[in-house]
């Protein structure tokens, strides 16, 4: 087994060095032809034009667009992606700031999908074939059709406004400080024994974490359904239904094991729309991510910040893409016992 996730990792790592390359690449020359004047929000009014000739020396944008790539490159490698141009502080500081933000609001969200999706993807098949299946089919499809920013609406009007159940606006309460151990939320407050402040901050995750929810698990049932349906013309569930189990055991303990592999590895395609769905989540709750993050660097033109959150994007998804390959070798045992 370890050999099998070694063996992964590796392959994953020859694609994602030169993945990140061309990332960086394409998104470097797209911001540099942009006609648009970053350095302009660093200048005063009273500027000089050898004011600004000084400064985008300084800054390194007066040389070639390859020669600018190859240095910035160079620098990213060593873990330094550059200076902010509208905050004037370095872009790893603040994407470390908001990163914990994003990324426990969209694991809060995959939590609350699935277990809202694997129960559906089980009565789903369930009503394979019934009566009933056309309801639930149209239930899931007027689920999936509805996207992540518009549940974030439904459930602001709902349990902020007519049934005031919930806060909608940040992260923790006015009155909260964060400890600042991890960066989520929910674990420093919990280590830290401010078990108050905990439940301020699962209030405030809740909203956010189920419209992104809400949006995502519709797909997971269908797959999941899909799954169970194949499965169910299986060999070893007519064996395993000779040798007298029950149905709901054969589902539960045989059944659900394998319809989960396909369904974890569209999970894991899929998870980037869920990071992407919480950048417009971010923004309506005024959650302090990395979306609300990206939306001031494209309002001010900061190319260095702007450049940083989609190398971070690319190396989430790429670790993303590693972990589910793994949790795919470790489920399937045709994959470990070649």
């Amino acid at each position: 087994m370890l050999q099998l996730t070694l063996g992964i990792a590796l392959r994953r790592l020859a694609v994602a060095i030169p993945t990140l390359i061309l990332l960086s690449l394409v998104v470097f020359v797209v911001l540099r032809l942009l006609p648009v004047d970053p350095l302009s929000m660093m200048l005063p009014p009273s500027a000089t034009a050898a004011d600004s000739a000084a400064l985008r020396q300084q800054m390194g944008f007066d040389k070639p667009i390859p020669v600018q790539f190859a240095i910035w490159l160079w620098e990213a490698a060593r873990g330094n992606l550059g200076l902010s141009i509208n905050f004037r502080q370095p872009v790893t500081t603040l994407m470390a700031a908001a990163i914990p933000a994003t990324i426990e609001l969209a694991l809060a969200g995959l939590f609350i999908s699935l277990v809202i999706s694997i129960p559906g993807g089980v009565i789903a098949y369930v009503l394979y074939r019934r009566k009933r299946e056309a309801a639930a089919d149209l239930v899931v499809t007027l689920l999936q059709s509805m996207p992540s920013f518009l549940w974030a609406l439904l459930l602001i009007v709902v349990f902020g406004v007519l049934w005031p159940v919930l806060p909608f606006s940040g992260r923790v309460g006015q009155d909260v400080t964060l400890p600042g151990i991890t960066g989520l939320a929910l674990v420093d407050l919990l280590i830290t024994g401010q078990f108050n402040a905990w439940l301020s901050a699962l209030s405030h995750l809740l909203l956010p974490a189920l419209a992104l929810a809400l949006s995502f698990a519709p797909l997971v049932i269908r797959v999941l359904r899909s799954g169970l349906i194949d499965a169910a013309n299986e060999p070893y569930v007519e064996v395993a239904r000779l040798r007298g189990l029950s149905e709901t055991r054969i589902l539960w303990r045989h059944m659900l094991k394998n319809a989960a592999l396909p369904t974890i590895t569209m999970i894991g395609v899929q998870f980037g729309f869920l990071f992407g769905g919480a950048l417009l989540v971010e923004m309506i709750f005024g959650f302090p991510g990395v979306g609300t993050l990206m939306v001031q660097a494209v309002k001010g033109n900061d190319l260095p910040l702007i450049q940083g959150i989609a190398l971070l994007f690319c190396v989430l998804m790429l670790g993303i893409n590693a972990i589910v390959d793994v949790l795919y070798a470790v489920l399937n045992p045709r994959l470990r016992n070649p």
